[in-house]
């Protein structure tokens, strides 16, 4: 049997309250990255992550 993750809540808001609007987001979400319009977007911040780390020249910053 797999082990769940150690979830991580450093607020005040009860962590069955985070999971019930993670539960009525989610399909919003999902719908989101598989439209045309969410996968533009995806690649677009995936692009600028590997701009931010390695630069202009192609080589991986410190």
């Amino acid at each position: 049997m797999g082990r769940r993750k150690k979830l991580i809540n450093n607020t005040k808001i009860p962590q069955y309250k985070i999971e019930a609007i993670a539960r009525c987001i989610m399909p919003d979400i999902l719908a989101f990255y598989e439209s045309e319009e969410g996968q533009k977007e995806f690649a677009e911040w995936k692009a600028q992550r590997k701009a931010e780390k390695f630069g202009v020249e192609g080589k991986e910053k410190d």
